[in-house]
């Protein structure tokens, strides 16, 4: 675009700004925007108003090349925008509208500027067009950026929250595990146990797999990589929840655990009691105090 037609433009968007913002803040109502009650009109109106001043100095200085740095408070701010709405809950078309349907109230001022002439406009609208676009286009990759890190984020935590550390007993802990293992959750649950295996001094680890729905060779080669963690850290390890299903596929797959297996946690419970030397026994009568049970000590030892 020349520059003369670009002076047309920014100069078109700064005598009519108070008249292009009612007009788009009119097409963004109707998407539904404000129905979410995600964002009040106040801060609709002051996101739009500040965009198209933005948009008016890239005009002014740096044509109707994006990559100017003429762009770049105006590119700042598109991308600030989309990660709080990211955030906010918005969908990908709700916030990449905000800079499309600007294209409609630009286009209806240019149309009633006599002064221009069909071909300048022409030009201009084409120019507009790929301004927007490329603009539009920048705020929904940084939506979609900004929402993949927020999945990522979310999946961590449930990952994370789904992988407890559980002290049965003075030096006995259980790492009840639930879903798929894979590399990157068992890294996680890795962690977890041997920082847990650290602060509690713990000699056993029991690792159920209750909640694994398959053990497949790559999972087989998860648990042997925490059970080998374990040990370096001092620590046997105990696998408990072997169905018949998972342990016909294991025995089929020909994959040595080499590891003390149980097909409770109960089970792996009392045998991790007898390797520390404890046990846990019912008393044959009950003391009682005023006339009430009482209940045995913490620990029945």
């Amino acid at each position: 675009m020349a520059a003369n037609e670009t002076t047309t433009l920014a100069a078109l968007v700064g005598d009519n700004e108070k008249q292009i913002v009612p007009e788009w803040l009119e097409l963004q109502k109707r998407t539904g925007v404000l129905q979410t009650g995600r964002i009040t009109e106040a801060e609709l109106t002051s996101q739009s108003t500040e965009f198209l001043h933005l948009l008016r100095n890239g005009l002014a200085n740096g044509g109707v090349e994006i990559s100017n740095t003429a762009y770049t408070p105006a590119r700042d701010f598109l991308s600030n925008l989309s990660r709080s709405r990211a955030l906010q809950g918005f969908s990908p078309t709700e916030t990449a509208t905000f800079v499309f349907s600007l294209k409609q109230p630009l286009f209806n001022w240019l149309n009633r500027d006599k002064s221009v002439t069909p071909a300048d406009a022409a030009k201009i609208i084409w120019a507009v067009t790929i301004l927007l676009d490329g603009l539009g286009l920048l705020t929904f990759d940084t939506f979609q950026k900004s929402r993949e890190e927020v999945i990522l984020r979310q999946q961590r935590e449930i990952t994370e929250l789904s992988t407890p550390v559980v002290k049965l007993w003075q030096g006995v802990l259980a790492l009840p595990v639930i879903g798929t293992l894979d590399s990157e959750r068992t890294q996680v649950v890795m962690e977890n146990l041997l920082q847990h295996i650290v602060d509690e001094s713990a000699e056993i680890a029991i690792i159920d797999i209750t909640g694994v729905p398959t053990v497949d060779t790559l999972t087989a080669q998860h648990l042997l990589k925490t059970v080998s963690a374990a040990r370096l850290m001092g620590a046997d390890c105990i696998i408990s929840g072997i169905r018949p299903q998972i342990a016909q596929t294991i025995v089929h797959l020909g994959v040595d655990l080499n590891v003390v297996s149980k097909a409770t946690l109960a089970d792996a419970f009392a045998v991790a009691l007898r390797r520390t030397n404890r046990a846990v026994v019912k008393l044959k009568t009950a003391k009682t105090y005023n006339g009430q049970p009482k209940a045995p000590a913490e620990g029945g030892e």
